[in-house]
């Protein structure tokens, strides 16, 4: 009987009028060859072969699956394709003959699609085309044409087969470690360094270094907890400014430009797409991230909704209410916070979720309810305290009633805040500075600081994020913005569904029990962190002179040639080095998060002098620069693969710390502080992907920077921050700097025929 069916469906399948998203075509395909041919039994093709690699790929990730599963799994997502059932609106991909098109004949039989920038994840040390980088920031894997929904697979159907996170070798990370301090080091300080280096190998290191291995045989990642100790629940700075990332909604570039009269309307439209996106990971029909055939771990998708922060007196705590629906119940509550005052309603109306009508009826309501009102008192501002100084004062907040808990609970639980906020930014594709600014120094009465994510509605209709990075990395937030940008663009920013409003109960608002403790803790919150936003500088533009496929021309990697000018851009402004973080992922791990890659190599440093050099030829300018790319690419494929140094060493800190011995030499050497160690980096910088997302983080150190960049086809925005109040760092200055370096790298590679 399953024969049959199977059979039937291949047959209705061909006669499908719209074209099925790429992922389809290819899921059909590889389903169907599995079915009917059971386990891959040809050769993988060419690199070169984009069509040839999407469909062995497609067919060879279903290895090992049953033909009946196969087939069963072939039927159900042909009924899909062919009933058009999915909840969520499919967007064709339209050709561009100034893009690398790649024709799919027989990815099913009878039918023939186009791919427009097919995918292709390769290693940097043979990468090739510049399509994607498996990383960005924190591990971003989102680019173009995405696919976001997987009927074959499960969203985290892999978690239990990851591999555990590696420890690396005590001499592998050591030497690199010297290698990363050389170039802030002279011929006595490195001597010393390495003096240092060698009694750690020898002595501490070798009882650290296998305590850590005992400590991974025991924990599939052995780093986790630690991390997530370290960087975030221990630290007690204010997290809102100085922990939190935020960025701008990349709508305006489109259908949402800023417009007047449309807050409400739009932001009912993002709810919906966002909460469309919730019901996607909870169903668990989100399309598994992948690098080729290797699933990457999923874990921190689960974190984006009900998840927020507690703060402690010493350490703050993660509370996450998430449930797949195969788990049990989840909240479904939202939480609306508009002038002060914070509202809720359920999302849900008899198990569906509320259409963009329904929401906006709402919204509305709450908006009615504030306009030509008194402010409400503000509680959130709290958020933006220091953590010690929040947890005593949400102690008192519960102190006072009973029902502060209460409240304190719903807002911990709810899928996301939702933010009305009166302000007016006016961003546009070249500039988005001013939104970007708001987005990391807005309204504090209007947005839950620890919270995973603050949806900013602005009053001329254009959006923003806010977002706790203990939880999650970057990554998560960009795959949910560029979803919902792709979604937006599909439909013209326009709802074309059903306009009827069911019976809904009103928002219900919830209101503190506050004293004049209260009042006052909110008033210091709300000064200190207006002080601390006036003194951020947030410089965010977009280079348009040339992009990603000028750059992948020349044969050079996107991401290290951004990398390499923004060496060069410090090297030019401040006639030093400057010690680099860039993120790289190691998702590939169970639970994997971050490595850190070190960008300024002695190579780059090199390269830098050369550049710099009126005396120096092309060709030597040309040869330094392959060096600096081959030094980077080399350092970025190790760390993604578990073979960095940083978290390394990390880890042996740690053991000597909870095993109660002295702090090891090799930590409190100046080099150690002055190449970027324990969180010194004067470089902080993060590639955020190659879609239309982009974000933005406060420097790392108060002479520092932070970096945040997008790269397209015809252009790299990026988003520089830098303190005000540091006489040494201009982010305005850096910008122009780097454009010069991109502008400089193009020349060398161009004239060298590179």
């Amino acid at each position: 009987m399953l024969q049959a069916e199977f059979e039937k469906i291949a047959a209705d399948v061909k006669q499908v009028k719209s074209r099925p998203s790429d992922q389809e075509l290819l899921d059909l395909y590889g389903l169907y060859k599995q079915a009917v041919a059971g386990d891959i039994n040809i050769d993988a093709p060419g690199m070169l072969d984009l069509k040839g690699k999407a469909k062995w790929e497609a067919w060879n990730s279903r290895k090992g699956v049953s033909t009946e599963d196969a087939m069963t799994a072939y039927v159900t997502l042909a009924k899909e394709v062919i009933m058009g059932e999915r909840l969520r609106d499919r967007s064709p991909v339209q050709s561009n003959p100034n893009k690398d098109a790649v024709t799919l004949h027989s990815v099913h039989p009878a039918i023939t699609t186009t791919v427009t920038h097919l995918e292709v994840i390769t290693s940097r040390a043979s990468w090739f085309y510049g399509v994607f980088s498996p990383r960005g920031s924190s591990g971003v894997i989102i680019m173009d044409n995405q696919a976001f929904e997987s009927m074959a697979e499960r969203t985290f159907q892999y978690q239990s087969t990851l591999p555990p996170l590696p420890v690396p070798s005590l001499e592998e990370s050591l030497n690199k470690y010297l290698d990363a301090v050389k170039p802030f080091a002279s011929e006595h300080e490195f001597r010393n360094t390495a003096a240092i280096v060698k009694r750690f190998a020898k002595g501490i290191g070798q009882h650290l270094h296998q305590r850590l291995l005992q400590r991974a045989k025991s924990r599939r990642n052995w780093l986790e907890d630690w991390w997530l100790d370290t960087a975030y629940l221990e630290v007690r700075v204010p997290s809102q400014l100085l922990v939190n990332f935020g960025g701008p909604g990349p709508y305006l570039e489109h259908c949402w430009p800023p417009c007047e009269g449309t807050q409400l309307e739009r932001t009912s439209f993002g709810t919906w797409l966002t909460l469309q996106y919730w019901d996607l990971i909870r169903t668990e029909k989100l399309a598994v991230h992948k690098a080729g055939n290797m699933p990457f771990d999923m874990d921190q998708l689960r974190m984006l909704f009900c998840t927020c922060k507690v703060p402690g007196i010493n350490k703050d705590r993660i509370l996450n209410y998430f449930k797949t629906e195969s788990e049990g119940p989840c909240p479904s509550h939202l939480v609306v916070m508009c002038r002060g005052r914070i509202f809720t309603f359920d999302a849900l109306c008899d198990g569906r979720i509320l259409t963009p009508p329904e929401l906006l009826r709402q919204l509305t309501y709450i908006k009615e309810s504030c306009d030509g009102e008194v402010r409400g008192d503000g509680v959130a501002a709290l958020t933006t305290e220091e953590r010690t100084k929040w947890a005593k004062a949400r102690e008192h907040l519960i102190s006072i009633d009973p029902a502060n808990k209460t409240i304190l609970e719903t807002i911990q639980s709810s899928l996301f805040v939702i933010a009305l906020d009166d302000a007016k930014p006016y961003s546009t594709p070249e500039n988005y500075s001013t939104m970007i600014l708001l987005a990391l120094t807005g309204d504090p009465t209007i947005r839950w600081g620890d919270k995973s994510y603050n949806f900013i509605s602005f009053a001329n209709g254009t959006f923003a994020s806010n977002c706790d990075h203990a939880p999650y990395d970057a990554m998560v937030l960009v795959s949910l913005c560029y979803y919902m940008d792709q979604k937006v663009k599909a439909v013209g920013g326009k709802w074309k569904g059903s306009e009827v409003v069911r019976d809904l109960p009103d928002p219900e608002e919830l209101v503190f029990s506050v004293d004049e403790k209260v009042r006052r803790d909110i008033k210091l919150a709300k000064e200190q962190y207006s002080k601390s936003s006036q003194d951020l500088q947030v410089v965010s533009y977009a280079f348009t002179a040339f992009g990603k496929a000028a750059i992948k021309k020349n044969k050079l990697h996107p991401d290290t040639f951004v990398q390499l000018a923004m060496q060069l851009a410090y090297y030019r402004q401040h006639g030093k080095p400057g010690s680099c973080y860039e993120t790289a992922t190691t998702r590939r791990f169970y639970h994997g998060r971050t490595e850190t890659m070190r960008p300024c190599t002695m190579e780059a440093l090199d390269w830098c002098k050369v550049m710099l050099n009126p005396s120096a030829t092309t060709e030597e300018k040309r040869q330094a620069l392959l060096r600096a790319f081959n030094k980077h690419n080399k350092l970025m494929d190790e760390a993604q693969k578990g073979k960095g140094f940083d978290r390394h060493l990390l880890g042996l800190y740690l053991i000597a710390k909870e095993e109660g011995l002295p702090v090891p030499e090799l930590y409190s050497d100046p080099l150690y502080i002055k190449s970027g160690g324990g969180g010194n980096f004067v470089l902080s910088s993060s590639l955020v992907g190659y879609t239309t997302v982009l974000g933005g983080v406060a420097p790392m150190v108060h002479h520092g920077y932070g970096f945040f960049y997008r790269i397209r086809d015809d252009r790299i925005v990026a988003a520089c921050t830098a303190w005000k109040s540091c006489p040494e760092t201009d982010a305005e200055t850096f910008f122009q700097n780097l454009c010069t370096s991109f502008h400089d790298i193009m020349r060398v590679s161009t004239l060298s025929h590179l």
